[in-house]
């Protein structure tokens, strides 16, 4: 269904931490992403989360058959979820990205009416042709969800964009501004688009992301608002990476931004968890405790077996008083260059 823009009518992106119906997710099986020696522990950590979020909201699973069903089912049940939250959806994906390639939903802040936005998906500047169906995904998706839907007709991906709900997004110029996305838009112009697709007409700009991102720079793995005022900005000591000198730069730039009411922002810092290095490769993971996911009574913590996990934890239930804070050890996840927040996809209560 065909509308106008949703800043015409009124629509905008909630924030993460507004009151969810459901969150998405897509069962993982991509041998690619995530090869024998790997899968059963992020079937695992998907189990965790889907019960963590099922005490508090709908999870929708895509899965593929009867068979990946029945695996689902019978895991989560394993893992203590509620089932009568979880929801199995048959629709094909090639990955787990969903907040990638799936849709941005929408609210009307005043009558509670629901939509959505389905960008383009390239599978992130067309670095993975075999992941390219996850377009076609993200629309059956949306179709599924039975909301108005707005097609701009740009790329964009969930995970290159935070908003705190109210006119302000963080993002990067690494990606959004990198010409394997919308070669024919410059800076004025992709402001233009989030203004009128997700109501936000402050764009914060940061510079780059994290050394190990395959994504170009996507925000959600070292910046995230955890209110309408506050960013927690992630930061390195360690020599091993060029994220000590990259991330400094980002802060420096968030100390001096200001929201949509040119108010100056809080910032507080994140550490990093010690750097992951794929030997096989030849290169770093993206391991961030920024790459968590805010449910409506949990919020979701990616950890690592570091030193530093008691600090984000610490620092995350601070930020979250009324939310449990659930520490997932992912680092089989990252192995598939994605976290916890890469991997999900909110749909906000509305009146659909």
């Amino acid at each position: 269904m065909e509308v106008d823009t949703p800043h015409k009518m009124g629509f905008r992106m909630p924030a993460e931490w507004a009151e969810h119906e459901a969150t998405w997710l897509s069962w993982p099986k991509n041998p690619l992403t995530f090869p024998t020696e790997v899968i059963g522990e992020v079937e695992d950590i998907f189990a965790q989360m889907i019960s963590a979020l099922s005490q508090g909201e709908r999870v929708k699973v895509l899965v593929e058959d009867d068979a990946m069903e029945e695996k689902m089912l019978g895991m989560v049940t394993a893992a203590g979820a509620d089932l009568n939250m979880v929801r199995p959806m048959r629709i094909r994906s090639s990955d787990v990205w969903i907040r990638d390639y799936g849709p941005t939903f929408l609210v009307h802040p005043t009558t509670g009416a629901k939509a959505a936005v389905k960008w383009r998906f390239n599978a992130w500047g067309g670095k993975y042709d075999d992941l390219l169906y996850d377009d076609i995904t993200g629309e059956d998706v949306v179709k599924s969800a039975k909301v108005p839907v707005f097609r701009p007709g740009i790329v964009m991906e969930g995970g290159s964009i935070d908003v705190n709900g109210v006119g302000s997004a963080l993002t990067t110029e690494q990606c959004l501004l990198n010409k394997n996305r919308n070669p024919h838009l410059d800076r004025k112009g992709i402001e233009a688009y989030l203004e009128e697709y997700i109501g936000t007409p402050n764009i914060i700009w940061l510079k780059s992301g994290i050394e190990g991102d395959d994504t170009d720079g996507h925000v959600d793995d070292f910046a995230r608002f955890a209110s309408t005022d506050k960013v927690l900005c992630s930061y390195s000591q360690s020599r091993a990476t060029s994220n000590n000198a990259v991330l400094k730069v980002n802060l420096d730039i968030l100390k001096k931004s200001v929201d949509q009411d040119g108010k100056g922002l809080k910032v507080a810092k994140l550490p990093m968890p010690k750097p992951l290095w794929l030997a096989d490769e030849q290169r770093f993971l993206p391991a961030s405790y920024a790459n968590f996911y805010i449910g409506n009574k949990c919020v979701l913590l990616p950890v690592f077996k570091d030193r530093n996990d008691r600090k984000a934890i610490g620092l995350l239930q601070s930020a979250f008083p009324e939310r449990r804070v659930v520490p997932i050890y992912a680092a089989e996840l990252v192995y598939g260059y994605g976290g916890i927040h890469c991997v999900t996809q909110q749909e906000p209560t509305g009146n659909d």
